[in-house]
């Protein structure tokens, strides 16, 4: 895929998102570090006690070839194998953690919505905003104004953002277009970013996101569209792995999803779900029914539903930021854990949410959701590499994956979630490669 966007510099701190394969180092090195998290061991998403188990090591070492781990183990064997290494990290007195995977994103979109919250000052539901003109179609108004040019621009300065913050690995929706054509230009900013940013994107279509403006009162004929114009031009034209529905009062029922979805399979898409944000609606048992891979946000999730997720295996992706911002409850994520289903972590950042810290969400997890810090971080890395289809590639620190890391200023993952908001990680690692150094001060 070949487009002339303006060229993207990388932001201060990091080093080039492509620099030639002469300027790449052959092999990475990292020793001493204080508390070494792997993750390693099990061949799929964690639930219940498992999600404690870290795998941590002290004095651990760590050694990439080409960006992929060869060896894990103890400092002093593997300085003595590899001490030569084109780049070595010193991590004494640091823990080294695998790169975030960030679940639940929808980066590409123009606009912002600042002015929505004087409105949640006074009260206004998610619901009452959206009747005001303000929710997701004030949004589709401006992204469906921008060109393609400026939403990938636009969405490559997130991504920078979110790798700074230690996020290594991103999916992105679609949902603000709503048009055959806006949906697609969307996605091929997806595509694009894809092959130019250092993170990993893994692309969702979400165009069942909210009925728009010229389909007002007509749902049905929508959701037409949607099965008959834009999935199959998706399946065949772009990168998208997934699709995903709203499921929601005011939004798309369980009938509709069923039909999206059920030709979103034909095609070769995995299923999603938006579930249970405002109120039991049914999505979380929709979403095993249906053999989703992930239902997302679940805070009103009933407990037949999760109970249904739990036999069937999909993942609920918790997004207590968005929470935090629609001012809605918390979901009850022991709940979730005690039941035996996966648990995974996302930012959800959007116009209604805008954090790029996944940081910030382990944070919330463990002082919010209920979540220990270990399994707030197994949630954030592992658990949701599982939930983008990423679990085989990316999210542990073992032999055969992608050298994605994160070095934190601290001797101790629990600090992650301790120091809420705080800017814990020092050094990000993408492919075996330093792709951000926070600044000295001065």
């Amino acid at each position: 895929m070949t487009r002339k966007y303006r060229k993207v510099l990388a932001p201060r701190g990091t080093v080039p998102a492509h620099a030639p394969p002469e300027e790449r180092p052959a092999d990475l090195l990292v020793v001493h570090v204080a508390e070494l998290v792997t993750l390693a061991g099990l061949p799929g998403p964690r639930r219940g006690k498992e999600m404690r188990d870290l795998r941590v090591g002290p004095d651990g070492a760590l050694y990439a070839v080409d960006g992929v781990i060869r060896e894990v183990g103890e400092s002093r064997a593997l300085a003595a194998k590899h001490g030569g290494a084109a780049h070595v990290i010193d991590a004494a007195g640091k823990s080294v953690v695998p790169g975030f995977v960030d679940a639940h994103t929808h980066v590409a979109f123009a606009g912002s919505r600042e002015h929505e919250l004087e409105w949640k000052s006074e009260g206004m539901s998610y619901q009452e905003i959206a009747a005001r003109g303000g929710g997701i179609l004030h949004t589709v108004r401006s992204t469906r104004a921008a060109t393609e040019e400026e939403l990938y621009l636009l969405a490559h300065e997130r991504l920078d953002h979110m790798l700074a913050h230690g996020t290594t690995t991103v999916e992105a929706k679609t949902g603000y277009g709503l048009t055959v054509a806006d949906e697609m230009k969307v996605l091929r900013v997806h595509d694009h970013l894809q092959e130019s940013h250092p993170a990993n994107v893994v692309s969702t279509f979400l165009g069942a996101h909210a009925v728009p403006p010229e389909f007002e009162g007509r749902a049905d004929p929508y959701v037409d569209l949607v099965v008959n114009e834009m999935l199959p031009r998706v399946a065949a034209k772009t990168a998208a792995r997934f699709c995903d529905v709203f499921v929601e009062d005011g939004y798309f029922t369980g009938d509709q999803a069923r039909k999206i979805l059920s030709e979103a399979e034909r095609l070769g898409l995995s299923a999603k779900v938006h579930a249970d944000e405002f109120s039991d609606t049914g999505g979380a048992s929709l979403a095993a029914e249906v053999g989703a891979v992930s239902a997302d946000h679940l805070v009103h999730a009933s407990p037949e539903g999760i109970r249904k997720m739990a036999e069937r295996g999909t993942i609920a992706v918790l997004l207590p930021a968005s929470s935090l911002a629609s001012r809605i409850p918390f979901a009850n994520a022991r709940h979730f854990v005690e039941m035996g289903v996966p648990l995974a972590l996302g930012t959800d950042f959007n116009p209604n949410c805008w954090t790029e810290s996944m940081a910030l969400v382990v944070a919330l997890a463990a002082h919010q959701l209920g979540l220990t810090p270990a399994e707030a971080l197994t949630a954030a890395t592992i658990n949701a590499a599982h939930a983008v289809g990423m679990g085989r590639e990316v999210g542990s620190l073992e032999v055969g994956k992608r050298a994605d890391l994160l070095v934190l200023d601290a001797p101790d993952h629990r600090h992650l979630a301790y120091r809420i908001g705080g800017r814990v990680v020092e050094t990000v690692v993408k492919d075996g490669r330093v792709v951000w150094r926070r600044p000295r001060a001065p």
